[in-house]
This record gives C-alpha cells, structure tokens and sequence, in this order.
C-alpha cells in the first residue's frame, strides 16, 4: 500500500502522484492541509513538517525520491 501525505499546492507533490499514475502505481492520498489528525500522525513517522511524505508498506520516504520510490516498488 502506498500512501502519499500532500497538501495541494505542493509541486513536489504533484510531480510524485503524476510519476506513480504514470507508472500505473495506486495510492492513497491524504491532504494534510485540512486534516490535522493525519498531519500529526505524519509528523509523527517522518519527524518532518514538509510534504510530500510518502509510506510503502511501512517504509517512509521523505520528498520526492524516485530512485528510493522505484526500489521500493521495484518499478
């Protein structure tokens, strides 16, 4: 499962979810600029405040990485 912590002003993470669709790559996206529950829960696995943050399957990768994101996914 993969899932995406954006807001939707985010660049960053606007070019990771156009990357996965591209790559025909599902995700759950979680805005959380309006959902303060899920922006701690975030912050609380990423130690960070900037989005994206993106966890596949319990491995949390900060910003848009696409070499550690197409490992991950083995894509």
């Amino acid at each position: 499962m993969v899932i995406i912590y954006s807001t939707p002003t985010c660049v960053y993470c606007n070019s990771l979810k156009a990357y996965l669709t591209e790559k025909n790559i599902q995700f759950k996206e979680i805005d959380v600029s309006e959902n303060q529950k899920e922006l701690e829960k975030m912050v609380s696995i990423s130690g960070q405040m900037g989005v994206p943050v993106v966890d596949i399957d319990g491995d949390v990768i900060i910003g848009f990485d696409r070499q550690k994101i197409d490992e991950l996914l083995k894509i």
